[in-house]
């Protein structure tokens, strides 16, 4: 039987990942730049290092929190969708969610390719595509949860914000 809500560390683990997905898409730093300096032969200084670090570290704890994320979704589970939701709707919001959950898991360990292992393709694929795709699904996910909210007036949103 699935739940009617996400549990208090569910939403902890979502809001402490929403903060520093955004934080790293609006933020970036210094990243590309140590990267381009230490592939040159040549030494970061102190605050390029600094803002690269954030980044780099924000990055580790979003793909901990993701795995923390799907350990708690396999062990407490999800609350279903609304039954009078169109089956089309939740079969988009099924991939959406499963996108999103890909890209937190494959944009850190691309990150991770890049910077330690000199992989430029995954420096690549990182910044640009996926970086893309991500704006994207999550326009969708934030835009399907102010339908939910303001035009169906489900409980969806309430789910995981106030765990009604």
């Amino acid at each position: 039987m699935a739940p009617l809500s996400y549990s208090i560390p569910q939403r902890i683990v979502h809001w402490l990942t929403v903060l520093l997905v955004f934080f790293n898409l609006l933020l970036p730093g210094q990243i590309e730049r140590v990267a381009d300096l230490l592939g040159g032969g040549k030494v970061p200084t102190p605050e390029e290092w600094s803002s690269a670090n954030l980044h780099i570290y924000s990055g580790f704890a979003i793909l901990a929190l993701t795995v923390i994320r799907l350990i708690l979704r396999a062990v407490q589970g999800a609350p279903a969708a609304p039954a009078d939701e169109p089956a089309i709707f939740k079969l988009i919001a099924k991939a959406v969610h499963g996108l999103i959950y890909l890209l937190l898991f494959t944009m850190p360990l691309s990150g991770i390719a890049k910077f330690y292992f000199h992989v430029d393709v995954a420096g690549f694929v990182h910044g640009g595509p996926m970086k893309l795709l991500l704006w994207i699904m999550l326009v969708a996910h934030i835009g399907a949860a102010l339908v939910h909210k303001f035009y169906w007036k489900t409980d969806v949103m309430d789910r995981m914000t106030k765990g009604v």
